[in-house]
């Protein structure tokens, strides 16, 4: 994973151009004011069916680990609020 660079607010203003290139090559930027954070710059999320493909065998390979629960869906709604204060 990158880091994210920062970039203060002020010097964003000239080289908007160049810091678009930037992400639109990949790297992801923290627009800052005063140093803190005010807006992120990132690159748009892409998917491709191979990614999606990875994510969904990911997933019914660890749902197949799952033990089953033994509770109507009312005793895990209810279960849910167990503890929760009034």
């Amino acid at each position: 994973m990158r880091l994210m660079r920062e970039v203060k607010i002020t010097e964003a203003k000239s080289p908007l151009a160049e810091i678009l290139r930037d992400v639109e090559d990949g790297e992801s930027i923290a627009i800052t004011r005063r140093g803190k954070a005010i807006a992120h710059l990132v690159p748009p999320y892409t998917q491709s069916p191979e990614g999606n493909s990875a994510a969904v065998d990911w997933f019914l390979e660890r749902r197949a680990k799952w033990h089953p629960v033994d509770m109507s869906i009312e005793e895990i709604l209810e279960a849910r609020h167990e503890g929760h204060r009034l």
